[in-house]
């Protein structure tokens, strides 16, 4: 993983992964060429998931619990991603007039997927990027985020870390997720951290884990504001 704002001062806050070869540094694969099976690195699969689709978002969220045939839960969490930029698919299907972006919402994603399965594949591998997992150790709280704590149901927050710090306190203000829940008023914290998480007023809400969470989470897209709160300087 290579830090560019090391050598570029206007690159600052962008990474990219690749293997050295030669004395050159390459781009790992695509996601297209990772599901195709071309991906000549040694690592094992350790879980199977019945939908490509369940598969695909959890890589968009970076963590998650899968639910095995026995009726036990494996915590997951973000172990690598392949360097290629996150390009969202929602966008693509409203590109493509599929879906507006009034209605576009992550349940509408995995509906699409599920009713063409046949132009599933193709349209998640526009996005290039793939993420990969590790067993997670079971904590008190949520997944384990980018500053390496728990994260808690409506107070984590993912944001740009190119502009703010972990652990900033962050009153937010925005619309409601969805009708009838009521503007979304908080304080929250810094914690995580995201490929599509890019700007000064950007931020992701972890809801937490099950049907509620996931109900609220997927339409989410709310415009707000929010203030950072910063200890006052003495003297």
């Amino acid at each position: 993983m290579v830090n560019l704002g090391e050598f570029r001062e206007e690159l600052k806050g962008q990474r990219i992964a690749g293997r050295v070869i030669g004395g050159n540094l390459k781009p790992y694969e695509t996601r297209a060429q990772i599901v195709e099976g071309q991906w000549p690195h040694n690592d094992k699969a350790f879980l199977w998931v019945d939908s490509p689709a369940d598969a695909f978002f959890v890589q968009i969220q970076g963590s998650g619990l899968v639910e095995m045939d026995t009726g036990e839960n494996i915590r997951i969490g973000y172990a690598g991603q392949n360097g290629h930029p996150y390009y969202a698919i929602g966008r693509e299907l409203v590109k493509r007039g599929e879906l507006t972006k009034d209605n576009v919402s992550m349940q509408a994603i995995e509906d699409w997927l599920n009713t063409h399965p046949g132009k599933a594949e193709e349209l998640m591998n526009t996005n290039r990027s793939y993420v990969f997992f590790k067993e997670s150790p079971d904590t008190q709280g949520g997944p384990t985020g980018g500053e390496n704590l728990p994260l808690t149901p409506l107070r984590s927050l993912a944001v740009d870390r190119s502009l703010l710090p972990y652990g900033l306190p962050l009153y937010v203000d925005a619309a409601e997720p969805v009708p009838g829940y009521g503007p979304f008023r908080r304080l929250m914290i810094a914690q995580d951290t995201g490929g599509a998480i890019i700007g000064p007023v950007r931020g992701d809400v972890f809801w937490g884990h099950g049907q509620t969470a996931e109900e609220l989470a997927g339409p989410m897209k709310a415009e707000g504001r929010y203030w950072a709160l910063l200890p006052k300087r003495q003297g």
